[in-house]
């Protein structure tokens, strides 16, 4: 018994929402943070599922699969980056409210 892929778009827009919601309403940069990563990882859901439907006669698509494993790997590029500016956001300001980033003087 499979999963049909509606239920995989579905669970990829579900969680591509709460993402995007996070990012637009929070404004603590830790959890916008976490909240782009939830995107990041909608979008490879909805990837890896497209491409499993695709298969032709029984015999998956790898593309994808191949496609989701550089995402990753940019993505943990991505967090060691992201994480040095907001440890050094919070050295320089105190605080990792978003807010408080309005100005760009020293």
């Amino acid at each position: 018994m499979t999963i049909p892929l509606a239920h995989y778009l579905i669970f990829s827009g579900i969680l591509f929402s709460i993402g995007l919601a996070g990012v637009l309403i929070r404004k603590n940069i830790l959890v916008v943070f976490m909240c782009l990563e939830m995107m990041l990882s909608a979008a490879n859901i909805s990837l890896v599922a497209f491409s499993r439907a695709q298969g032709t006669d029984g015999i998956p698509v790898y593309d994808a699969q191949v496609l989701s494993l550089f995402i990753v790997a940019i993505a943990a590029a991505e967090v060691s980056i992201g994480l040095a500016l907001i440890v050094a956001m919070f050295r320089a300001t105190r605080s990792v409210d978003s807010t408080s980033l309005n100005t760009l003087k020293d």
